[in-house]
């Protein structure tokens, strides 16, 4: 029990890394009354406004991925986005979220696997994720050479987005992954969008990509997609990730 003026105690930890991908992990843990509170991964919705605004319009049909309990969908609908559906694949964080935000008819709350989107293709102006992508790589054992199964979870994930944004849409991507990771990732032709990436934040910095559906990738950025099974391999050097209790060590999971 935390003693008078402590910190509440941060949520609990899988055993492993690949516990971040299974639901049966984030059902248990949104169950957790001392996860009540939103958990920002990556930065709250004012550490990288600046560089979202620019992309989005009023009018513009959201969908956000893997939400999880954070406020990045009411910040939206604050910053004057009403149109925005969150979905994730914990039943009970979405029916907390329907709770939490039940004075906003307005914001719409899905349980569905990112997997396999059950949205008509075109469906979406501007779909986001912050740190969904990086939960479904955290079991990777060697950042450097990502497994078959985890570019294939990738795949499957980025090919439903760009199915469901309209031409012209954008997919928005907040991650601790930086480019010589993630690039080859996006970097791939079927989605039939270009690519740009951005820092934010202060310390340590996170990483926005940009897509642009109907746009195409450069030559550099195809050719770092064509390595997504045989990357090169970085010089021998020790990797330490730190061990804490508020998760600060998936900062270093550069996936």
């Amino acid at each position: 029990m935390s003693s008078p003026g402590s910190p509440a105690p941060g949520p609990e930890l899988p055993e492993q890394n690949c516990g971040y991908r299974e639901v049966q992990y984030w059902d248990q843990r949104y169950r957790d009354a001392a996860d009540s509170v939103p958990y920002e991964w990556f930065g709250n919705f004012s550490s990288f406004r600046a560089l979202l605004e620019p992309e989005l319009r009023p009018e513009d049909r959201i969908l956000v991925l893997g939400c999880g309990n954070s406020a990045l969908s009411y910040e939206l609908f604050l910053g004057g986005f009403p149109d925005v559906t969150s979905v994730d694949y914990s039943s009970v964080v979405v029916a907390a979220m329907q709770a939490r935000y039940a004075h906003v008819p307005r914001l719409r709350w899905e349980t569905m696997d990112v997997r396999a989107l059950n949205f008509p293709s075109g469906s979406f102006d501007v779909v986001l994720e912050k740190g969904m992508l990086d939960a479904l790589l955290a079991g990777e054992q060697d950042p450097w050479a990502v497994s078959s199964e985890g570019v294939h979870t990738v795949d499957e994930v980025l090919s439903e987005v760009s199915r469901v944004l309209v031409p012209g849409g954008r997919f928005m991507s907040m991650t601790s992954a930086a480019p010589h990771f993630r690039t080859r990732h996006y970097a791939q032709p079927h989605y039939g969008w270009s690519l740009r990436h951005a820092t934010y934040g202060s310390g340590f910095h996170f990483h926005l990509y940009l897509m642009h559906k109907g746009g195409e990738l450069n030559v550099a950025q195809l050719a770092l997609g064509s390595q997504i099974l045989s990357p090169p391999r970085p010089p021998a050097s020790p990797c330490f990730l730190q061990d804490s209790d508020h998760e600060d060590f998936l900062s270093a999971i550069q996936l």
